[in-house]
């Protein structure tokens, strides 16, 4: 027989449907109109703000506007899902360590072209265009491509969980799912070399939410991707 949902249950698959096809339309629209979009961004004879807007809502929408509607919908605040003071250094530290393996490999397949954190297509422009442009501009980036990047993997991951639990700390459905996405959302190769960046990637974005399962606290997942993920 087949068991009936909870209304808490439906309520969080609701919830996931939402984050899902708010993503995967946003997603769409970026597939079709991508060549278009990075052509624009890198044209240099256009104002840095329309350039710097179309490309930050389109990461925006797809990381990050789901999980807004969600919390609007829900009425529940960004802090219920681990923004919080409690374990912050615990979490910032189990999440880079996490993040060696990844960090390793960028190093050693000679990827690494310098450390460049809260930098996108735009940032050159930003710095010409003067000080007060640049400054509005990286915190822009820091606030897209930062926070809520970062921040939409834990709140995807703690719904799965709430919906899907599991009692042993270090498993986690909502963990692997994330990390999946992760690796499906970015261009990928099945050469040896892409099956290592894989594998890193995938301990990389499973152990950053599991510090967060552990630690209650969703700064690491932000500060990976302010420092770690978009830095290299």
């Amino acid at each position: 027989m087949k068991k009936e949902l909870t209304k808490n249950q439906k309520r969080l698959d609701a919830d996931l449907w939402i984050i899902a096809i708010v993503t995967m339309l946003v997603f769409s629209i970026y597939a079709v109109t991508g060549n278009k979009l990075m052509a624009f961004c890198k044209d240099s004879s256009v104002s840095v703000w329309p350039r710097l807007f179309a490309a930050a809502a389109v990461e925006y929408g797809i990381a990050g506007l789901g999980i807004t509607i969600v919390c609007l919908l829900r009425k529940e605040s960004f802090v219920s899902f681990g923004l919080k003071k409690e374990n912050l250094l615990k979490a910032i530290a189990g999440t880079i360590l996490c993040f060696v393996p990844y960090i390793l490999f960028v190093f050693l397949t000679g990827q690494f072209n310098g450390y460049s954190p809260l930098t996108v297509m735009v940032s050159d422009d930003l710095a010409k265009a003067g000080i007060v442009t640049f400054i509005l501009g990286t915190l822009i980036i820091a606030l897209v491509w930062g926070f809520f990047e970062g921040f939409n993997y834990a709140v995807i991951c703690e719904i799965i969980d709430r919906r899907y639990p599991l009692a042993n700390k270090y498993l986690s459905w909502g963990a692997m799912v994330c990390a999946f996405m992760c690796i499906l959302f970015h261009p990928f190769s099945t050469s040896l070399l892409g099956i290592i960046e894989i594998i890193t990637t995938f301990i990389a974005i499973y152990g950053m939410l599991i510090v967060r399962k552990i630690t209650g606290n969703s700064w690491g997942c932000v500060f990976a991707f302010l420092f770690i993920w978009n830095a290299l």
